[in-house]
């Protein structure tokens, strides 16, 4: 008899390529596997799912509004009762033998739906800080799937799996060279060339940073590969072109160095390209530099919950893996720091022996290897 998986969670790429990830590493484990997502209705996972091939359900789950004692957390809390009831539907017509929950609003519901009706559930925890939904659901929970050390402060440690977390396959099997990838981008093949990433839906504080500096990666003569997010994309283009337009340009008519972009489809390709990274500092671009070996400086989002990210770059700047910037200090240091590291080619070369000590392999089929374990521990039952 097949093995049947609900996936839960989602909200950013964070949580869904993960998802996506142990799916797929599921699939690869046992080809007739049945696996259905479940997600928020309105967010990203609806979307994204099922261009991966996947089915998903939505759920009208929210997430609680600051601050808490706000009147209009009564209709997120009746929303999270509908969409328990509605996923207790689901769990009852699809009969799963195990659900996951990887985070984001739709994992809370979900968990709780499938522990009252006896449903073994995984979680995979991807932050160095657990979230408040997770350290409930935890108490509940067969397995805990981690990515760094230290965990027990929030969960049981009896069922706690160091895994790491799994990134997208496609990151490990580029094999182009530097300069290939960077022709691949327009870029010049020889020059310095830095990565921004501010996530999937971009970062202001990040893309403030880059749109001020323009002249000063075109007077060092930088390049910068700039993913703006869509959210920024027309007003980051905007400003490049008109300070490319004006006469403040001190490489006269010469190419733009700096290319902003909304979205860049060949992740494997942009990192490849990079000298070093500027990046956000979410559970799954951290693990992919770890597993690339990139240096890079993080710029932690102050507007997340618990303040994960800055514990997530703490967690390698203390190692000396990543440079650390805060958010509150990026619009005045940020482009000086990446000018000075570009160029500080020892300084790189210790940052990404550093970061890849850090990397877990496999993490993908190692979940799903603790996901299909499980399952089979209810079906004995």
């Amino acid at each position: 008899m097949k093995y049947k998986v609900i996936v839960s969670g989602g909200g950013t790429g964070g949580h869904i390529f993960p998802a996506v990830s142990i799916a797929n590493a599921i699939k690869a484990l046992q080809p007739d596997a049945e696996i259905l997502f479940v997600g928020a209705e309105g967010r990203m996972e609806m979307e994204r799912v099922p261009q991966a091939g996947y089915r998903i359900i939505g759920l009208p789950v929210r997430g609680l509004v600051r601050p808490l004692w706000s009147l209009k957390n009564i209709s997120v809390m009746l929303d999270f009762l509908k969409s328990r009831h509605r996923v207790r539907s689901v769990i009852r017509d699809f009969r799963p033998d195990a659900v996951v929950g990887v985070g984001g609003y739709a994992s809370g519901p979900t968990l709780n739906a499938a522990h009252i009706m006896g449903i073994p559930c995984v979680i995979q925890e991807q932050n160095s800080y657990a979230g408040v939904t997770n350290k409930m659901l935890a108490k509940k929970a067969e397995k805990i799937c981690v990515a760094y050390h230290g965990m027990e402060r929030f969960f049981p440690k009896e069922r706690i799996v160091m895994t790491g977390n799994p990134v997208r396959q496609s990151l490990l099997d580029c094999h182009a060279t530097k300069e290939e990838a960077r022709k691949a981008f327009g870029l010049e093949g020889d020059r310095h060339t830095v990565l921004v990433i501010g996530g999937s839906l971009g970062a202001r504080t990040v893309n403030d940073s880059i749109s001020s500096s323009i002249r000063d990666f075109e007077e060092a003569g930088v390049q910068v590969l700039w993913q703006t997010g869509k959210y920024y994309a027309e007003e980051c283009k905007r400003i490049a072109q008109e300070y490319y337009a004006s006469k403040d340009n001190p490489r006269g008519s010469t190419e733009p160095l700096v290319h902003p972009q909304a979205f860049i489809a060949d992740m494997a390709l942009a990192y490849r390209a990079a000298d070093i990274v500027i990046s956000r500092a979410g559970a799954s671009s951290i693990s992919e530099l770890c597993l690339l070996g990139k240096a890079s400086i993080l710029v932690p989002s102050p507007n997340v919950a618990e303040d994960h990210q800055t514990k997530n770059a703490k967690a390698l700047s203390d190692k000396g893996a990543a440079v650390f910037c805060r958010d509150a200090d990026a619009r005045t240091v940020l482009a000086k720091t990446a000018l000075e590291l570009v160029g500080d080619t020892k300084r790189i070369k210790v940052l990404e022996e550093e970061v890849r000590k850090l990397a877990f392999f496999d993490s993908a089929e190692v979940i799903a290897k603790i996901v299909l374990e499980v399952a089979d521990k209810h079906r004995r039952k």
